[in-house]
Protein backbone atom coordinates (compact mmCIF):
# COMPACT_ATOMS: atom_id res chain seq x y z
CA UNK A 1 0.00 0.00 0.00
CA UNK A 2 2.67 2.24 0.94
CA UNK A 3 4.99 1.58 -1.82
CA UNK A 4 1.64 2.42 -3.87
CA UNK A 5 1.20 5.81 -2.91
CA UNK A 6 4.99 6.36 -2.91
CA UNK A 7 4.63 5.41 -7.12
CA UNK A 8 1.34 7.38 -7.10
CA UNK A 9 3.46 10.74 -5.26
CA UNK A 10 6.53 10.00 -7.56
CA UNK A 11 4.64 10.56 -10.94
CA UNK A 12 2.18 13.53 -9.65
CA UNK A 13 5.44 15.21 -9.16
CA UNK A 14 6.86 14.43 -12.69
CA UNK A 15 3.88 15.41 -14.09
CA UNK A 16 4.04 18.59 -12.24
CA UNK A 17 8.16 19.33 -13.69
CA UNK A 18 7.15 18.06 -16.71
CA UNK A 19 5.79 20.99 -18.81
CA UNK A 20 2.18 20.15 -20.40
CA UNK A 21 2.60 21.54 -23.97
CA UNK A 22 4.36 19.43 -26.60
CA UNK A 23 6.76 22.18 -27.81
CA UNK A 24 7.74 22.71 -23.88
CA UNK A 25 8.58 18.55 -23.61
CA UNK A 26 10.49 18.58 -26.48
CA UNK A 27 12.54 22.04 -25.59
CA UNK A 28 12.62 19.95 -22.08
CA UNK A 29 13.97 16.61 -23.93
CA UNK A 30 16.58 18.55 -25.71
CA UNK A 31 17.79 20.54 -22.89
CA UNK A 32 18.41 17.55 -20.71
CA UNK A 33 20.43 15.90 -23.78
CA UNK A 34 23.11 19.45 -24.13
CA UNK A 35 22.93 19.32 -20.27
CA UNK A 36 24.17 15.52 -20.28
CA UNK A 37 26.46 16.04 -23.78
CA UNK A 38 27.90 18.79 -22.04
CA UNK A 39 29.01 16.81 -18.64
CA UNK A 40 29.78 14.20 -20.33
CA UNK A 41 32.60 16.02 -22.54
CA UNK A 42 34.06 17.89 -19.77
CA UNK A 43 34.31 14.22 -18.06
CA UNK A 44 36.32 13.58 -20.79
CA UNK A 45 38.03 16.55 -21.53
CA UNK A 46 39.37 16.73 -17.71
CA UNK A 47 40.22 12.74 -18.43
CA UNK A 48 42.51 13.65 -21.83
CA UNK A 49 44.42 16.79 -20.04
CA UNK A 50 45.61 14.12 -17.30
CA UNK A 51 46.35 11.59 -19.36
CA UNK A 52 47.59 12.43 -22.88
CA UNK A 53 50.64 14.73 -23.72
CA UNK A 54 49.80 18.87 -24.04
CA UNK A 55 51.03 20.12 -27.31
CA UNK A 56 51.17 23.86 -26.17
CA UNK A 57 54.44 22.93 -24.13
CA UNK A 58 57.88 22.44 -25.48
CA UNK A 59 58.48 18.99 -24.65
CA UNK A 60 59.49 16.33 -27.45
CA UNK A 61 57.61 12.79 -28.01
CA UNK A 62 59.83 10.67 -26.04
CA UNK A 63 59.48 12.66 -22.94
CA UNK A 64 59.12 10.66 -19.67
CA UNK A 65 56.94 11.68 -16.72
CA UNK A 66 56.78 10.26 -13.14
CA UNK A 67 53.78 9.71 -12.05
CA UNK A 68 52.93 10.47 -8.28
CA UNK A 69 50.77 7.07 -7.09
CA UNK A 70 53.55 4.64 -8.12
CA UNK A 71 56.83 6.20 -8.62
CA UNK A 72 56.76 4.63 -11.94
CA UNK A 73 58.14 6.14 -15.22
CA UNK A 74 55.32 6.58 -18.17
CA UNK A 75 55.55 8.01 -22.11
CA UNK A 76 52.90 10.22 -22.51
CA UNK A 77 50.76 9.50 -25.37
CA UNK A 78 49.68 11.77 -28.16
CA UNK A 79 45.75 12.17 -28.18
CA UNK A 80 45.60 12.37 -31.33
CA UNK A 81 46.63 8.62 -32.21
CA UNK A 82 44.29 7.35 -29.88
CA UNK A 83 41.00 9.28 -30.48
CA UNK A 84 38.56 7.76 -33.39
CA UNK A 85 37.39 11.70 -34.33
CA UNK A 86 39.56 13.67 -36.58
CA UNK A 87 41.08 16.51 -34.56
CA UNK A 88 39.90 19.32 -36.97
CA UNK A 89 36.54 18.47 -35.45
CA UNK A 90 37.39 17.83 -31.92
CA UNK A 91 36.92 19.86 -29.43
CA UNK A 92 39.14 17.81 -27.24
CA UNK A 93 42.46 17.40 -29.49
CA UNK A 94 44.06 20.88 -28.22
CA UNK A 95 43.38 22.01 -24.94
CA UNK A 96 44.32 25.45 -23.89
CA UNK A 97 43.43 28.13 -21.78
CA UNK A 98 40.92 29.96 -23.64
CA UNK A 99 39.31 26.29 -24.61
CA UNK A 100 38.81 25.67 -21.31
CA UNK A 101 37.46 29.16 -20.18
CA UNK A 102 35.28 28.82 -23.51
CA UNK A 103 31.23 27.86 -22.65
CA UNK A 104 29.94 24.42 -23.05
CA UNK A 105 27.54 25.31 -26.46
CA UNK A 106 30.38 27.07 -27.93
CA UNK A 107 32.90 25.05 -27.26
CA UNK A 108 31.46 21.45 -27.71
CA UNK A 109 28.42 22.22 -30.28
CA UNK A 110 29.25 25.37 -32.46
CA UNK A 111 33.36 24.93 -32.46
CA UNK A 112 32.87 21.34 -34.09
CA UNK A 113 30.11 22.57 -36.15
CA UNK A 114 32.30 25.79 -37.34
CA UNK A 115 35.09 23.09 -38.63
CA UNK A 116 32.40 21.47 -40.38
CA UNK A 117 31.02 24.38 -42.43
CA UNK A 118 34.59 25.43 -43.32
CA UNK A 119 35.65 21.97 -44.45
CA UNK A 120 32.39 21.45 -46.42
CA UNK A 121 32.22 25.45 -48.04
CA UNK A 122 36.15 25.14 -47.76
CA UNK A 123 36.24 28.95 -46.14
CA UNK A 124 39.84 29.25 -44.76
CA UNK A 125 41.41 27.47 -47.98
CA UNK A 126 39.40 28.47 -50.94
CA UNK A 127 37.38 31.36 -50.03
CA UNK A 128 40.02 34.26 -49.24
CA UNK A 129 37.87 37.13 -50.11
CA UNK A 130 35.83 36.45 -47.10
CA UNK A 131 37.56 37.70 -44.08
CA UNK A 132 37.04 37.27 -40.60
CA UNK A 133 36.39 40.59 -39.57
CA UNK A 134 33.80 40.50 -42.87
CA UNK A 135 32.19 37.39 -40.70
CA UNK A 136 32.18 39.86 -37.73
CA UNK A 137 30.51 42.87 -39.34
CA UNK A 138 28.18 40.38 -40.78
CA UNK A 139 27.04 38.79 -37.62
CA UNK A 140 26.27 42.70 -36.30
CA UNK A 141 23.68 43.38 -39.19
CA UNK A 142 22.02 39.50 -38.08
CA UNK A 143 22.21 41.06 -34.41
CA UNK A 144 20.45 44.21 -35.43
CA UNK A 145 17.72 42.12 -37.71
CA UNK A 146 16.85 40.33 -34.17
CA UNK A 147 17.00 43.40 -32.43
CA UNK A 148 14.31 44.54 -34.09
CA UNK A 149 11.96 40.70 -33.90
CA UNK A 150 12.57 41.03 -30.40
CA UNK A 151 10.62 44.61 -30.02
CA UNK A 152 7.37 42.33 -31.17
CA UNK A 153 4.78 41.54 -29.14
CA UNK A 154 4.67 37.98 -31.62
CA UNK A 155 6.67 35.44 -29.72
CA UNK A 156 6.49 33.36 -32.55
CA UNK A 157 8.16 36.41 -33.99
CA UNK A 158 10.67 36.61 -30.70
CA UNK A 159 11.47 32.72 -31.24
CA UNK A 160 12.83 33.93 -34.44
CA UNK A 161 15.06 36.65 -33.26
CA UNK A 162 16.49 34.20 -30.46
CA UNK A 163 17.78 31.93 -33.63
CA UNK A 164 18.78 34.87 -35.58
CA UNK A 165 21.01 35.52 -31.92
CA UNK A 166 22.17 31.86 -32.12
CA UNK A 167 23.69 32.36 -35.40
CA UNK A 168 25.38 35.10 -34.72
CA UNK A 169 26.93 33.40 -32.13
CA UNK A 170 27.98 30.79 -34.19
CA UNK A 171 29.52 32.95 -36.28
CA UNK A 172 30.79 34.83 -33.74
CA UNK A 173 32.84 31.45 -33.50
CA UNK A 174 33.29 31.25 -37.34
CA UNK A 175 35.18 34.36 -37.85
CA UNK A 176 37.66 33.08 -35.30
CA UNK A 177 38.04 29.42 -36.50
CA UNK A 178 38.77 31.08 -39.43
CA UNK A 179 41.45 32.75 -38.81
CA UNK A 180 43.00 30.75 -36.58
CA UNK A 181 43.41 28.00 -39.83
CA UNK A 182 44.71 30.60 -41.78
CA UNK A 183 47.64 31.31 -39.06
CA UNK A 184 47.90 27.29 -38.91
CA UNK A 185 47.43 28.20 -35.11
CA UNK A 186 46.36 24.66 -33.30
CA UNK A 187 43.00 25.42 -30.76
CA UNK A 188 41.12 28.13 -29.20
CA UNK A 189 43.64 31.46 -28.30
CA UNK A 190 43.26 35.13 -27.86
CA UNK A 191 45.63 37.31 -29.93
CA UNK A 192 44.97 40.12 -27.40
CA UNK A 193 45.99 43.98 -29.43
CA UNK A 194 45.65 42.32 -32.60
CA UNK A 195 43.35 44.27 -35.14
CA UNK A 196 41.09 41.37 -35.68
CA UNK A 197 41.35 40.99 -31.68
CA UNK A 198 39.55 44.48 -31.18
CA UNK A 199 37.32 44.20 -34.57
CA UNK A 200 35.86 40.85 -33.07
CA UNK A 201 35.49 42.23 -29.77
CA UNK A 202 33.73 45.46 -31.19
CA UNK A 203 31.20 43.40 -32.97
CA UNK A 204 30.75 41.08 -29.67
CA UNK A 205 29.97 44.31 -28.21
CA UNK A 206 27.48 45.94 -30.94
CA UNK A 207 25.35 42.45 -31.18
CA UNK A 208 24.85 42.22 -27.60
CA UNK A 209 23.80 45.82 -27.24
CA UNK A 210 21.23 45.36 -30.30
CA UNK A 211 19.76 42.69 -28.31
CA UNK A 212 19.20 44.69 -25.01
CA UNK A 213 17.98 47.37 -26.64
CA UNK A 214 15.45 44.88 -28.45
CA UNK A 215 14.25 43.77 -24.82
CA UNK A 216 14.26 46.96 -23.41
CA UNK A 217 11.99 48.47 -26.07
CA UNK A 218 9.51 45.16 -25.61
CA UNK A 219 9.14 45.40 -22.30
CA UNK A 220 8.30 49.02 -22.30
CA UNK A 221 5.77 48.64 -24.81
CA UNK A 222 4.31 45.23 -22.59
CA UNK A 223 5.57 46.03 -19.23
CA UNK A 224 5.53 43.01 -16.91
CA UNK A 225 2.79 42.74 -14.29
CA UNK A 226 3.77 42.45 -10.38
CA UNK A 227 0.79 40.80 -8.57
CA UNK A 228 -0.39 41.33 -5.28
CA UNK A 229 -2.22 38.05 -4.25
CA UNK A 230 -4.43 37.97 -1.63
CA UNK A 231 -4.03 41.35 -0.43
CA UNK A 232 -6.40 43.94 1.50
CA UNK A 233 -6.13 47.45 -0.36
CA UNK A 234 -5.75 48.69 3.21
CA UNK A 235 -2.13 47.11 3.40
CA UNK A 236 -1.24 48.17 0.31
CA UNK A 237 1.70 51.53 0.10
CA UNK A 238 0.27 54.65 -1.34
CA UNK A 239 1.93 54.64 -4.49
CA UNK A 240 0.52 51.19 -5.31
CA UNK A 241 -2.65 52.84 -4.81
CA UNK A 242 -2.96 55.10 -7.29
CA UNK A 243 -1.43 52.34 -9.81
CA UNK A 244 -4.82 50.34 -9.15
CA UNK A 245 -6.89 52.97 -9.21
CA UNK A 246 -5.85 53.61 -12.51
CA UNK A 247 -7.89 51.33 -14.83
CA UNK A 248 -4.99 50.62 -17.37
CA UNK A 249 -2.71 50.04 -14.76
CA UNK A 250 -4.30 46.97 -12.56
CA UNK A 251 -5.93 43.59 -13.53
CA UNK A 252 -8.10 42.58 -10.86
CA UNK A 253 -8.22 38.59 -11.02
CA UNK A 254 -10.73 37.52 -8.36
CA UNK A 255 -12.46 38.27 -4.79
CA UNK A 256 -11.88 36.45 -2.03
CA UNK A 257 -12.55 36.28 1.56
CA UNK A 258 -9.26 37.64 2.64
CA UNK A 259 -8.39 40.22 -0.17
CA UNK A 260 -7.97 40.66 -3.30
CA UNK A 261 -5.27 39.82 -6.37
CA UNK A 262 -4.13 42.53 -8.18
CA UNK A 263 -1.32 42.61 -11.10
CA UNK A 264 -0.24 46.18 -11.30
CA UNK A 265 2.41 47.37 -14.33
CA UNK A 266 6.26 47.39 -13.40
CA UNK A 267 7.54 50.68 -14.23
CA UNK A 268 9.38 51.78 -16.74
CA UNK A 269 12.23 52.74 -14.32
CA UNK A 270 12.32 49.36 -12.64
CA UNK A 271 12.75 47.84 -16.53
CA UNK A 272 15.94 50.05 -17.06
CA UNK A 273 17.07 49.14 -13.76
CA UNK A 274 17.15 45.82 -13.99
CA UNK A 275 18.44 45.78 -17.63
CA UNK A 276 21.03 48.10 -17.07
CA UNK A 277 22.16 45.56 -14.05
CA UNK A 278 22.26 43.04 -15.96
CA UNK A 279 24.14 44.62 -18.67
CA UNK A 280 26.69 45.99 -16.10
CA UNK A 281 27.46 42.34 -15.41
CA UNK A 282 27.90 41.44 -18.74
CA UNK A 283 30.31 44.12 -18.84
CA UNK A 284 32.16 43.53 -15.80
CA UNK A 285 32.25 39.84 -16.82
CA UNK A 286 33.62 40.06 -19.88
CA UNK A 287 36.17 42.70 -18.80
CA UNK A 288 37.06 39.81 -16.21
CA UNK A 289 37.35 36.98 -18.45
CA UNK A 290 39.08 38.37 -20.75
CA UNK A 291 41.31 39.77 -18.10
CA UNK A 292 42.08 36.45 -16.98
CA UNK A 293 42.69 34.35 -20.18
CA UNK A 294 45.35 36.79 -20.73
CA UNK A 295 47.07 36.29 -17.88
CA UNK A 296 46.76 32.31 -17.54
CA UNK A 297 47.85 32.69 -21.09
CA UNK A 298 51.05 34.67 -20.20
CA UNK A 299 51.78 32.42 -17.44
CA UNK A 300 51.43 28.93 -19.17
CA UNK A 301 51.70 29.14 -22.67
CA UNK A 302 53.82 32.71 -23.70
CA UNK A 303 55.87 31.73 -20.90
CA UNK A 304 58.99 30.04 -22.27
CA UNK A 305 61.77 31.07 -20.30
CA UNK A 306 59.48 29.50 -17.33
CA UNK A 307 59.93 25.61 -16.18
CA UNK A 308 58.00 23.50 -18.40
CA UNK A 309 57.48 20.83 -16.31
CA UNK A 310 55.88 23.50 -13.90
CA UNK A 311 53.79 24.65 -16.46
CA UNK A 312 52.41 22.11 -17.32
CA UNK A 313 52.00 19.96 -14.01
CA UNK A 314 49.98 23.28 -12.86
CA UNK A 315 47.90 23.06 -16.48
CA UNK A 316 46.80 19.50 -15.92
CA UNK A 317 46.07 20.05 -12.42
CA UNK A 318 43.05 19.66 -11.12
CA UNK A 319 42.24 23.04 -9.29
CA UNK A 320 43.09 24.94 -12.46
CA UNK A 321 41.05 22.97 -14.27
CA UNK A 322 38.12 23.64 -11.66
CA UNK A 323 38.80 27.15 -11.68
CA UNK A 324 38.47 27.75 -14.87
CA UNK A 325 35.33 25.19 -15.87
CA UNK A 326 33.79 27.93 -13.31
CA UNK A 327 34.34 30.44 -15.96
CA UNK A 328 32.36 28.69 -18.49
CA UNK A 329 29.43 29.36 -16.79
CA UNK A 330 29.81 33.27 -15.24
CA UNK A 331 31.27 34.26 -18.73
CA UNK A 332 28.90 36.29 -20.61
CA UNK A 333 28.29 33.85 -23.82
CA UNK A 334 26.96 31.68 -20.88
CA UNK A 335 24.65 34.73 -19.92
CA UNK A 336 23.45 35.13 -23.69
CA UNK A 337 22.69 31.47 -23.95
CA UNK A 338 20.59 31.25 -20.98
CA UNK A 339 19.06 34.98 -21.69
CA UNK A 340 18.12 33.84 -25.18
CA UNK A 341 16.20 30.78 -23.28
CA UNK A 342 14.28 32.55 -21.45
CA UNK A 343 13.11 34.93 -24.39
CA UNK A 344 12.13 31.78 -26.35
CA UNK A 345 10.15 30.21 -23.25
CA UNK A 346 9.05 33.94 -22.23
CA UNK A 347 10.47 34.13 -19.13
CA UNK A 348 12.25 37.18 -19.91
CA UNK A 349 11.23 39.52 -16.94
CA UNK A 350 11.57 36.38 -14.80
CA UNK A 351 15.20 35.70 -15.49
CA UNK A 352 16.54 39.24 -15.62
CA UNK A 353 15.27 39.59 -12.34
CA UNK A 354 16.65 36.16 -11.13
CA UNK A 355 20.39 37.04 -11.72
CA UNK A 356 20.23 40.84 -11.95
CA UNK A 357 21.81 41.30 -8.37
CA UNK A 358 22.39 37.53 -7.82
CA UNK A 359 25.01 37.24 -10.82
CA UNK A 360 26.88 39.29 -9.45
CA UNK A 361 27.69 37.21 -6.00
CA UNK A 362 28.65 34.62 -8.76
CA UNK A 363 31.05 37.17 -10.40
CA UNK A 364 32.78 38.64 -6.95
CA UNK A 365 33.04 34.94 -5.93
CA UNK A 366 34.94 33.47 -9.64
CA UNK A 367 36.98 36.50 -9.82
CA UNK A 368 38.11 36.10 -6.24
CA UNK A 369 38.88 32.24 -6.74
CA UNK A 370 41.32 33.39 -9.82
CA UNK A 371 42.68 36.15 -8.35
CA UNK A 372 44.00 33.29 -5.46
CA UNK A 373 44.67 31.00 -7.98
CA UNK A 374 46.97 33.60 -10.18
CA UNK A 375 48.84 34.07 -7.14
CA UNK A 376 49.48 30.28 -6.72
CA UNK A 377 50.56 30.04 -9.89
CA UNK A 378 53.19 32.58 -9.88
CA UNK A 379 54.42 30.89 -6.49
CA UNK A 380 55.02 27.77 -8.52
CA UNK A 381 55.90 28.92 -11.58
CA UNK A 382 58.01 32.04 -11.30
CA UNK A 383 58.74 32.38 -7.58
CA UNK A 384 59.72 29.18 -7.81
CA UNK A 385 62.77 29.70 -10.09
CA UNK A 386 63.86 32.80 -8.70
CA UNK A 387 64.03 30.62 -5.73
Amino acid sequence: MRKSIYIIKIIYIIKMMWPSSQASKILTFLLIIVVIYCIYMDTFLFLRIRNYKIDIFEQSDNVTQETSTHGTLKVQQNYEDVTWIPCHINPLCHPTVKALMVDHINHYIYGPLCAIVDIGLGISEKMLFLTPNMISLFHVFIACVGAKLLTFQSLAARRVAVVLFQIRMFLDDLDGHVARERKHIKGERSEVGTIGYWVDGICDSLGVTAMMIGILVYLKNNPPRRGYKDTPVSTLPYHQLKEINSSEDIERDHTAEIGISYKTKVTLQRIVQVIGLFSGQMVLSSLAWNRYIDLYQNLLENSSEYDVSRRESTFMSGTFFFATSVWRIVNPHSYLHLLSLAVFCDKTWAFLKAVHYSGYVCLVVTVATSEYLIENIKSHVINAMDG
